[in-house]
């Protein structure tokens, strides 16, 4: 287990102490979404008003995550891919990364990153490793490429490829141009064949509402996040290739088999994508 998960008593505890039940917090509205029990009335509150604005939000939470498996499914399976560094890991639930990753190769290994105290608490859940790998938690923001990329090279040999993992956390990098510089530095630090995985709230979807929904959210307190068009998108990107089928609903990346009967699937609201470090 990580020493950035601290012992009852210890100094580490101390950063624990910041949990607030008073203000919503995005990861514990996805896990209410999600029709998770790691939530407080408070964002079961907020969560049900933006419903309100995007009834279909429910949707896209669901989506996301299976976008995730289907990716990091793709990225151990095909590519070959053995080590993960995810980035706004979020609240356990099921096929976290690092389940994905070591059902198709016991060996991977994976570190997740967050900054929210809850998930802090829930970080063991996170850390149960086959044998054979490894799972590591670090309390980083996002903001702090080079000290994350310091502190996962405990973990992660930075001599092979890497997956960096970036699920509805760049949306809280306001600046368009700081996102792009925060993933640049990321991608600096990993090799040629590593890869980009991003998804990311969009206007391109019931854009009115997500744009009122997303009013009404930086109005309650909560930390701030943005909606990005695909043109803002494609810069996250322009440091890899883009794999096909490029940015697109997440519901629409490389879909099961299941997931497309009777048709394409439906949008949702979050686009998403997986590029290649050349």
């Amino acid at each position: 287990m990580s020493d950035d998960i601290p012992a009852a008593g210890d100094e580490g505890a101390a950063r624990m102490a910041p949990l607030r039940t008073d203000v919503s917090h995005s990861a514990r509205i996805w896990n209410y979404w999600l029709g998770g029990k790691d939530h407080y009335p408070v964002d079961q509150e907020v969560g049900d008003q933006i419903l309100g604005f995007v009834p279909a939000l429910p949707r896209s939470a669901v989506a996301d995550r299976a976008f995730l498996a289907r990716a990091v499914r793709y990225l151990a399976r095909e590519a070959g891919v053995r080590q993960f560094l995810d980035i706004g890991a979020g609240l356990p639930t099921a096929d976290n990364t690092h389940e994905v990753a070591q059902r198709a190769d016991p060996a991977a290994r994976i570190v997740y990153v967050d900054n929210d105290p809850l998930v802090l608490r829930h970080a063991h859940a996170l850390l149960t490793s086959t044998p054979e790998g490894a799972t590591d938690y670090i309390e980083a923001d996002v903001r702090e490429p080079e000290e994350i990329l310091r502190r996962a090279a405990r973990t992660l040999d930075f001599a092979r490829p890497v997956a960096i993992t970036m699920l509805g956390i760049v949306n809280f990098v306001m600046d368009t141009d700081e996102a792009v510089s925060l993933v640049h530095r990321l991608l600096d630090g990993v090799p040629s064949g590593s890869h980009l995985v991003i998804s990311h709230p969009t206007t391109e979807v019931d854009g009115e509402a997500m744009t009122q929904a997303v009013a009404y959210w930086n109005g309650q307190g909560s930390a701030p996040m943005t909606l990005r068009a695909r043109a803002d998108l494609v810069r996250l990107f322009d440091r890899v290739d883009l794999l096909e089928p490029g940015i697109v609903s997440c519901s629409r990346w490389r879909p099961d088999a299941t997931d497309a009967e009777g048709g394409e699937p439906a949008e949702v609201t979050h686009f998403a994508g997986v590029g290649r470090k050349p």
